[in-house]
């Protein structure tokens, strides 16, 4: 399997792409979070393509595909590798997006992201806290520590699932993959600033 193909438990510079990033309000204290995360925010939400330009290009609902889902980046001017199972890739300075289907039918559109960067196996608790509070406080996509890679260091994965089997308009599904893009971005940039862990 290719290592863009990750599943979680798999080990893994392209252009960067700046996206806009919001600050948490959990206090530190040497360097370890303490107290209740802030409720989620409205700021903490992605930032979707005008709302104006999804009503224009809704179109008629059908089957997501991989197909689909290239032509969709490519409106989004996400620049992407395929693998040899048709999988799509694409490649930030800090971090990698797989885009694919998985499930039975392949019903379920996939946004996984990873952080080139590891984390040490001695810093595992606070992998979990950091990727705990995220959770507590974003949306849209769940983090979680992944199983060690060869040489034992903890990668850390994003991922947001959408169950598409009733299929999916153009507008959601461009809308879908902007999202994902956006908060993996805002995930990793928050790992390595406000969620000192990176």
């Amino acid at each position: 399997m290719p290592w863009w193909s990750w599943r979680p438990g798999h080990t893994g510079g392209g252009e960067p792409e700046t996206r806009s990033r919001s600050s948490s309000a959990v206090t530190t204290e040497d360097s370890v979070r303490v107290g209740t995360p802030a409720p989620r925010e409205p700021e903490h939400d992605c930032l979707a393509t005008a709302r104006s330009t999804m009503k224009e290009m809704a179109g008629e609902v059908a089957p997501v595909t991989l197909n689909r889902v290239g032509n969709a980046l490519d409106l989004l001017d996400v620049r992407y590798l395929a693998d040899g199972d048709g999988n799509l890739l694409a490649m930030w300075e800090r971090h990698a997006v797989l885009f694919t289907l998985e499930g039975p039918e392949d019903e379920i559109l996939v946004v996984r992201a990873r952080p080139h960067a590891t984390v040490p196996p001695d810093w595992a608790d606070r992998a979990y806290r950091v990727v705990n509070e995220w959770n507590h406080t974003r949306r849209f996509c769940k983090a979680y520590v992944g199983d060690p890679t060869e040489r034992g260091q903890l990668p850390i994965y994003a991922e947001l699932q959408v169950p598409l089997n009733a299929g999916a308009h153009d507008a959601l599904l461009v809308e879908i993959l902007d999202c994902g893009a956006a908060v993996a971005t805002t995930f990793v940039d928050w790992l390595h600033d406000e969620g000192a862990l990176l």
